[in-house]
């Protein structure tokens, strides 16, 4: 089963003449543990998408299975337990708590579900995204690139199904956007994290294991980055060996014959 599967996904503003179609009858599916970049221009739709994959907006029409649950009927209720505890979301400007120090913004999605935060799991999480001396930092004590860091941190917490990536680097400078990039990739590798992320910048998209390209509503190409190795040149396939085998044979009996 696929981590989240998309069919037929329609999104539209206004009506009449003025009707605009944001997502146009848009279908597929995102395997576990993939890390997916979406790209396209300003106005393609990208971030309307993800925005409904996350349940921040709701579908016209279509299916968005997450697990394989349909989070486009969920009620309004069901729907905020979704974005609390199934998805992680990440946005281009950082939304974290002002009065909240570092290790409170992460630990937020636990806290707001009465949990126990794992401490040790904070801890690892924290030296990754090197923030350890930090922790007790309030967000405007910190630079753009490590309140991304926490806003990443936050995102990952509570083991999400997926984590959703809105132009994570598009409020930063080239070196801080490329360690946001190292980072998401890193917590693809190290914890199996599915990642969806929206970017126009193909030099991030480049990062990822997969490219779905967007215009004017629809999927325009999607390519997976999986290269077959090539053969050596003397590779023994099976075919090969049992053919070797024949002829060998072939050649003793031949032999056995001209002997007698």
């Amino acid at each position: 089963m696929s981590m989240l599967e998309v069919k037929n996904l329609v999104k539209t503003y206004g009506k009449g003449d003025s009707l605009v179609k944001a997502v146009d009858d848009v279908s597929f599916k995102v395997e576990e543990g993939e890390f997916v970049a979406i790209i396209g221009a300003s106005g393609s739709g990208k971030s309307t998408l993800l925005h409904m994959i996350g349940g921040v907006d709701r579908a016209t029409s279509g299916e968005i299975l997450v697990d394989g649950e349909n989070i486009a009927k969920y009620r309004a209720d069901k729907l905020a337990v979704f974005r609390r505890e199934k998805v992680g979301i990440i946005y281009q400007f950082y939304n974290l708590i002002p009065v909240l120090t570092v290790a409170e913004n992460i630990t937020l999605p636990v806290d707001l579900a009465h949990k126990k935060p794992d401490e040790k799991y904070l801890a690892e999480l924290i030296e990754t995204l090197g923030l350890t001396e930090r922790i007790k930092y309030l967000p405007n004590q910190l630079s753009g690139g490590q309140q991304q860091r926490v806003a990443i941190g936050h995102a990952l917490f509570n083991h999400p199904k997926i984590v959703l990536a809105d132009e994570p680097t598009g409020n930063l400078d080239k070196k801080s956007g490329d360690e946001i990039v190292h980072l998401l990739k890193e917590a693809n590798q190290k914890y199996h994290q599915t990642i969806i992320l929206v970017t126009h910048d193909m030099s991030i998209a480049e990062k990822a294991d997969r490219i779905i390209t967007f215009e004017d509503g629809k999927i325009v190409s999607d390519q997976k980055k999986y290269h077959e190795e090539p053969k050596q040149a003397d590779e023994i396939t099976p075919e090969v060996e049992a053919e070797i085998e024949r002829i060998e044979k072939s050649e003793e009996e031949h032999e056995g014959s001209h002997e007698s």
